[in-house]
Formats: structure tokens, C-alpha cells, sequence
């Protein structure tokens, strides 16, 4: 007796579950362009945090360094395949 995947899993549900995605994000991101953000810095004449997106692409491209610095430090302390044997 064969077991069923899991609805998420099966391979005829990934469309529809990309389409979902897609929907909530565009849903999401529609109300960013309506409101009016205050930027914490407007006083001394820095306008960019009040800029509609800076936060959500602030983080995206944290996260983008930070791979990149995991990157460059994996390469410093890597080891050979046969540590263990030495």
C-alpha cells in the first residue's frame, strides 16, 4: 500500500501554491504605496527611511552581505575532506 505525499508536497499543488504566493505578496506590498511613511531622521533633512520600501530592502540586502561574509569566511576556515583521517 502506497502513502500519499502530503497535499504541500505533491507535485500537482506547486503551481497553484506559487500562484498563492504570489497573490499574498502582491497583497502585501499594494497598501506600501497608500500610506505616508515618517522617516526618524526628517528633521536634520535625511528623508531615505521615508522612502516607501526602504525597510523591507534594507533587510533583504543585510541578508544578501551577510551570505556573502559567511561566504568568504568559509573559505578561510575550511577544511580537506580527510580531516579526520590525519
Amino acid at each position: 500500500m502506497s502513502q500519499q505525499k502530503h497535499w504541500l508536497y505533491r507535485e500537482e499543488n506547486r503551481r497553484t501554491l506559487w500562484y498563492i504566493l504570489l497573490i499574498l505578496v502582491a497583497i502585501s506590498v499594494i497598501p506600501e504605496f497608500f500610506m505616508h511613511h515618517h522617516g526618524s531622521f526628517e528633521a536634520q533633512g535625511i528623508n531615505l527611511d521615508s522612502q516607501s520600501g526602504f525597510y523591507p530592502w534594507t533587510g533583504f540586502v543585510s541578508c544578501a552581505v551577510l551570505i556573502l561574509i559567511a561566504k568568504l569566511v568559509s573559505y578561510v576556515i575550511k577544511r580537506k575532506d580527510d580531516y579526520y583521517d590525519e
